[in-house]
């Protein structure tokens, strides 16, 4: 879903900054850069400070205005320096990127960043269903935009991680209860033929085992491994077709 998000700059004064955001974003795997009314682009500066980012620079879209930039988005978010007594919901840096991840799986969301000196103007605020601020020392909390940008786009990657965690998570094939019984079978009766516990008389032996192995929660890949590991300590392979 990182390809649904853009990131937009609102009349950058510094090329540099330009620059120094492609490269905080491809750091993090984001790809789609909107400029509206840059004071100076393409600028040797701008790919100077991308450090290889080059390919965001040539692929991002310069926009007359905010309307153009965000027209086919459906959630936009206002980065902002500093708090605001206005009525937009006001997010937190991990709960804006866990709003966004959410919103892309559905289609375009933008999140923007105003300009250097003064962050962004009423009207472009309107344009928003949420603003997030950045957390920071209150006697020192201004932060250059390609920062801002750094801290918003790492979150949104931890996202990504993390979605890619879960498929991975379920595509395994989990242990069913019977499945964990018949191991815990398996494990009961291979502890007793290779002599380390005597069927009947390891009952607080045999429970500890059970609890670590509830902990560890094997998948069905895991738990095969576990019971060849066994039937190979036992020499036979009987237990293996029990459950």
């Amino acid at each position: 879903m990182l390809k649904n998000i853009r990131i937009v700059l609102i009349e950058t004064s510094l090329p540099g900054n330009i620059g120094a955001v492609a490269r905080a974003m491809k750091n993090m795997r984001l790809e789609k850069l909107c400029l509206v009314r840059p004071k100076t682009f393409p600028s040797a500066e701008a790919t100077a400070r991308a450090s290889g980012a080059d390919d965001l620079l040539a692929g991002a879209e310069v926009f007359d205005t905010l309307d153009e930039a965000i027209k086919d988005c459906h959630m936009v978010v206002g980065a902002s320096a500093r708090l605001r007594t206005v009525e937009w919901p006001q997010l937190v840096p991990r709960t804006c990127a866990e709003t966004l991840w959410t919103e892309a799986a559905e289609g375009e969301v933008a999140l923007l960043f105003g300009r250097e000196s003064s962050g962004l103007r009423n009207s472009e605020l309107d344009r928003c269903q949420y603003l997030v601020h950045i957390p920071a020392n209150p006697e020192y909390s201004s932060l250059n935009i390609a920062q801002a940008v750094q801290v918003l786009t790492y979150e949104l990657h931890l996202q990504s991680l993390e979605s890619t965690a879960d498929k991975e998570s379920s595509a395994t094939e989990m242990v069913t209860a019977e499945m964990m019984q018949g191991f815990f079978a398996h494990l009961e009766q291979a502890l007793s033929d290779i002599g380390f516990s005597h069927s009947g008389q390891s009952e607080k032996l045999h429970r500890r085992l059970r609890r670590l192995y509830f902990r560890t929660r094997p998948d069905l890949e895991e738990l095969n491994i576990l019971r060849g590991i066994l039937s190979a300590a036992q020499g036979r392979k009987s237990m293996r077709g029990s459950d």
